[in-house]
């Protein structure tokens, strides 16, 4: 059974869902309010969605540079030997959609890299906001560029600066 919870964040509230053995989502908010919970997921608590919370605060603190949790992000098994790969990435460093190609053997699957770092159910657990572009720009992503930028603000992280927008 899967257990959800909301968790209030720096980038807003963030939907957690475990079960009994390891951490299974994270969800950035849409249109500023909490993700929708899957159906069948209960709202509740238990050790793993605590130990999330602890770390993720932790994390948000500026004291927590590695996270130690157990994870189950479901995936096809390229999905996920990308997510293995994002795991490496260093705290404060980045990584280009190339790089994380180069690294499970395919270096012309960049765009394959760039839809499995989408379909990351963990972020900021698996870092998939640490991957940039060549150029060192930023790319898209899941919880939007601004928290992109936040995360890799907080990390201290080199990166090209989107252009304000005219408006």
């Amino acid at each position: 059974m899967i257990i959800f919870q909301e968790h209030d964040s720096p980038l807003g509230p963030l939907l957690l869902a475990a079960d009994t053995r390891a951490l299974r989502h994270i969800e950035f908010p849409k249109d500023c309010c909490v993700a929708e919970p899957e159906p069948g997921w209960e709202s509740g608590d238990n050790p793993v969605l605590s130990d999330a919370r602890r770390q993720l605060d932790t994390y948000f603190a500026g004291h927590l540079q590695h996270f130690s949790l157990p994870l189950a992000p479901q995936g096809t098994p390229f999905q996920r030997q990308v997510w293995q790969i994002l795991q490496t990435i260093p705290f404060g460093q980045t990584r280009s959609y190339a790089q994380i190609a180069a690294g499970v053997g395919r270096a012309r699957a960049v765009r394959a890299v760039g839809a499995a770092n989408g379909k990351n159910p963990l972020p900021i657990v698996i870092p998939c906001h640490r991957v940039i572009g060549s150029d060192g720009g930023l790319t898209g992503f899941a919880g939007g560029l601004a928290a992109k930028t936040f995360l890799l603000s907080h990390e201290g992280a080199a990166f090209a600066k989107p252009p304000l927008k005219k408006g």
